[in-house]
């Protein structure tokens, strides 16, 4: 098995925000001397994640990001019969195994700190210890073994996590995923709108009842992430089948899904105009220097086709390496998203 899986997209994404800074404009970066739209690794790896496309795929093999384990069991316990202050205690103390738990004068006594990747395995452990405890079994959470090593849980396999409250079972994330730019220079422009009160009278004023300002911009957004196969397998425990429903769900979410910031006042629903997969043993290679000098010209996408695809024969000429096996989408020129998830669960 090739280690590494490597995917270059372009995606055209029409006036929108779909990633905000903390002023609630589009997010941008200096690439190349100019500026650029960018989407975060972390707003697209949420975007995917949640995906239905991705989601369907991996039904049960989903871990859960969430402070609120607590509440569950405490939920749990309650429903089973056991007294309101022993099922927050027991809860407390079975859900502290993921992450700091707040204070317990706190409102919310029975949450974790921060949010807590928790894989289906764990999830249902817990619950079965909370089950013994409410069987009236004098339980410890800290030698019940509730954490997982390796599991099923192909979102926590492929996006890795971090538990503070216990290292050893941090997860190394087996797919790296870069911020996603424009090929292009790009300025943010801005909308300012207004709406109505239905209510008001023409007695009243003729203004209206709000006024607001929304920056967006638009562009071809170049995506790179690489795999690491072998690691995605570790993490899931040698299974290799689920390893491969995870590539081919992930590829398929990558070219169809996207950030949901403003979508109900842009509709930016975009789709991959060119996917290059690739499968090799190599070191990985972004192919993001095809872009370090802006694409101009009267069609983006396809001049950032030609200037990705030979940038990518200069590399290998250079470096004297032949190319990785690949396979290629390129919209109203040949290939199908179908062929891409085939070639990536292969």
């Amino acid at each position: 098995m090739s280690r590494f899986l490597q995917l270059h997209l372009l995606t055209f994404f029409p006036p929108a925000n779909m990633n905000r800074d903390d002023t609630g404009r589009p997010k941008t970066a200096v690439v190349g001397g100019v500026p650029r739209l960018r989407l975060s690794s972390q707003a697209l790896k949420r975007a995917w994640r949640t995906a239905p496309v991705f989601a369907e795929a991996l039904r049960g093999h989903m871990g859960s990001r969430t402070q609120r384990l607590g509440e569950v069991l405490r939920d749990h316990l309650t429903s089973g019969g056991m007294a309101g202050d022993k099922a927050i205690e027991v809860a407390r103390e079975i859900a502290g195994i993921f992450g700091k738990i707040k204070d317990a004068k706190d409102k919310d006594s029975t949450r974790i700190e921060q949010l807590a990747f928790i894989a289906p395995e764990e999830s249902a452990a817990a619950l079965a210890l909370a089950d013994r405890a409410m069987a009236g079994e004098k339980i410890d959470a800290k030698t019940a073994d509730l954490l997982r090593t390796a599991d099923t849980a192909a979102d926590i396999a492929l996006f890795g996590r971090m538990l503070a409250a216990d290292p050893d079972y941090n997860r190394e994330a087996a797919a790296q995923v870069a911020h996603a730019i424009t090929t292009h220079r790009v300025t943010v422009e801005d909308d300012y709108y207004t709406a109505v009160d239905d209510l008001k009278t023409s007695a009243e004023d003729a203004g209206a009842g709000f006024l607001g300002e929304a920056g967006f911009g638009s562009g071809v957004f170049y995506l790179y992430l690489c795999i690491d196969r072998a690691l995605l397998v570790r993490n899931l425990g040698g299974d290799t089948a689920l390893a491969a429903t995870a590539l081919g769900a992930l590829a398929e979410a990558a070219a169809t899904a996207a950030p949901r910031g403003k979508q109900n006042s842009f509709a930016a629903h975009g789709r991959a105009s060119f996917i290059l997969a690739e499968k090799g043993d190599l070191q990985p290679r972004t192919l993001a220097g095809a872009f370090a000098r802006p694409v101009v010209g009267d069609d983006l996408m396809e001049d950032s086709i030609k200037a990705l695809t030979r940038f990518r024969q200069d590399i290998d000429a250079a470096y004297k390496q032949a190319p990785e096996p690949s396979a290629i989408l390129h919209v109203g020129h040949g290939g199908k998203l179908a062929d891409i998830v085939a070639f990536c669960r292969d």
